[in-house]
């Protein structure tokens, strides 16, 4: 599994992984650990050479990150609500969560856009609100870029230090990585099937 995976993320080479980064941040049920940590791997294997990998997956972040800017800073909170509540299923999110981290955006100040890039939670989420808030596009595409760069070569470098443990742990490796992406995948459907705006509980 872990094999198949690899070969095909290989496969793409660094457009694919521009790709892969940006619908990350568009979709969140992909995780950029994943992503990212198996470039690593890649990048010890020779197939990938670490800075290009670090260049387009911070791009692909960046790029999914200012999508969701744009809808803040050129949707109101007016227009925001009914496309939230109408696709917020799929998002597995609803407005308060996005009011929830306006307050937070608010609360905390910009730089809460660099810390964020951190968190598997917020980090795309507070793209929102630093929308809505009106954030100067330069300062947001900033923060962002300088962000997601540090958390992706700690990625990066995370898979390129586990590569050869999961080539002596092979069998190992390959069932957690088959459970790891069965639990993804059976995590979001159950958010999915779950799902109701909290409004309504």
């Amino acid at each position: 599994m872990q094999d198949l995976i690899i070969d095909i993320i290989a496969a793409g080479g660094y457009l694919g992984m521009f790709a892969l980064m940006v619908l990350e941040n568009l979709f969140p049920p992909i995780p950029s650990e994943v992503i990212m940590g198996l470039g690593g791997v890649l990048v010890a294997r020779g197939e990938l050479d670490f800075w290009p990998l670090l260049v387009v997956g911070t791009l692909g972040t960046t790029l999914g990150n200012y999508a969701w800017y744009w809808i803040g800073d050129r949707w109101s909170y007016r227009r925001l609500e009914p496309f939230v509540n109408r696709h917020g299923r799929w998002l597995t999110l609803c407005f308060s969560d996005v009011e929830n981290a306006a307050r937070f955006f608010q609360s905390h100040g910009q730089w809460v856009v660099f810390a964020m890039r951190f968190s598997p939670l917020l980090r795309t989420l507070i793209s929102l609100p630093a929308g809505l808030s009106h954030m100067s596009a330069w300062r947001f595409l900033l923060f962002t870029t300088a962000g997601a760069a540090v958390w992706n070569a700690l990625l990066i470098e995370g898979g390129r230090w586990l590569a050869p443990y999961l080539e002596r742990y092979e069998r190992i490796a390959n069932g957690s990585m088959g459970g790891l992406i069965a639990a993804i995948g059976v995590f979001y459907l159950y958010r999915v099937a779950t799902w109701k705006p909290r409004k309504d509980l």
